[in-house]
């Protein structure tokens, strides 16, 4: 097994390093390659994605992936901003299923921001749509309006388009994962205002056909960011597209207490991925040591699970983080009156005491 380590920008480097220590002690025999990427990469060889780096993640069996970005790069053109390295990633290496998990964990429930009855037991699975829409649609651009309410004018403009194809792969994707858990899919769309997503629609429905013991329901993405925080355990499996995705996303991260406890995974047609912290590289934070590094090594166990045939070696490291949380410990994110706040660096130590079976450090 070959893992690609990209730590990227900002807290990028503090949270991977937790995640490798945490693999190291698994007793599993892999090769690691660390490469640079995003801001990183442009500082180094002028481009956020390098070739050196992209090679490298095509030949590698997985890739572990911290985070790009920094406000600092803001005002360069758009193909060298750190961005680019995670979308070039995307299209170069066919990642079109993005799956986010948002469970809130029983120790966790008073960290939501919502009711913890609201919360409790909740295990939502968004899967976004990750190569297609509006961030991947030409013609994009900026130009003189020739027409509209203002002609004569600057402007700008991006297409959103998805093709048969695309989306058929999407909904099998979701039906597959809804018949391991509760054979439910809700497809979020747009379909009373965008053509594009009336497509969509239609498309998911006929797929359906083929998974008469999965239901499916369909919900317009305003409505379906309203019954996120009204009553989030009535979803199951969502699926919909990259900028509905990437947004729903996240608002689905507050539900668990924070979004530094959410993985992702990024896959292929053969279940080759990605795998990152569904947070940012939080600048502002940066060598403070004080980001969660648990979305982290939980992006690495959805990593040992799906892309490396680990299912094991993930179980251990997802039992790991359940007992340090019922330990007490918690990152500034996360924590609240009666726990322990503790670091990047000891939260990271005390999954490996875990995993290991040593007592997990903790304040009297």
């Amino acid at each position: 097994m070959k893992i690609a380590i990209l730590p990227g920008d900002g807290i990028g480097t503090e949270i991977m390093a937790e995640a490798v220590k945490v693999l190291n002690v698994l007793d599993l025999t892999f090769e690691t390659e660390t490469a640079l990427v995003g801001g990183a990469a442009y500082e180094a060889h002028g481009h956020p994605l390098p070739e050196s780096t992209l090679n490298l993640a095509k030949s590698a069996d997985a890739i572990l992936f911290g985070a790009v970005g920094d406000w600092k790069y803001d005002k360069l053109e758009r193909q060298y901003r750190p961005e680019q390295a995670i979308l070039g990633l995307r299209k170069h290496l066919g990642l079109f299923a993005n799956f986010r998990p948002a469970i809130c964990y029983e120790q966790l429930t008073h960290a939501s921001s919502l009711k913890p009855e609201l919360v409790a037991g909740l295990d939502i699975l968004i899967i976004r749509e990750l190569t297609g829409d509006i961030y991947f649609g030409q013609p994009r651009g900026r130009r003189t309006a020739v027409d509209g309410h203002f002609p004569g004018a600057e402007e700008a403009f991006d297409t959103m388009r998805y093709s048969r194809p695309e989306i058929e792969r999407i909904a099998h994707v979701a039906f597959q994962a809804a018949r391991k858990r509760n054979k439910k899919v809700t497809s979020v769309d747009k379909a009373n205002v965008l053509e594009t997503f009336q497509f969509w629609k239609d498309v998911v429905i006929e797929v359906h056909a083929q998974y008469p013991d999965v239901a499916l329901d369909h919900m317009y993405v305003d409505n379906a960011a309203m019954q996120l925080v009204k009553a989030p355990k009535a979803f199951d499996v969502v699926v919909t597209g990259n900028m509905f995705g990437d947004i729903l996303s996240d608002e689905a991260a507050m539900l668990t207490g924070s979004i530094g406890m959410l993985p992702s995974a990024s896959l292929d047609k053969s279940n080759k991925g990605l795998y990152e912290p569904s947070h940012g590289s939080a600048p502002d934070i940066a060598g403070k040591g004080i980001a969660n590094p648990l979305a982290t090594i939980l992006s690495a166990a959805m990593m040992l699970r799906f892309s490396l045939n680990q299912p094991q070696a993930a179980d251990r490291i997802e039992s790991a983080v359940k007992a340090v949380l019922s330990a007490g410990l918690r990152t500034g994110d996360i924590w609240s009156e009666g726990t322990q706040r503790v670091g990047t660096r000891e939260m990271g130590d005390a999954v490996v005491a875990a995993i290991t079976g040593k007592t997990i450090t903790t304040k009297s």
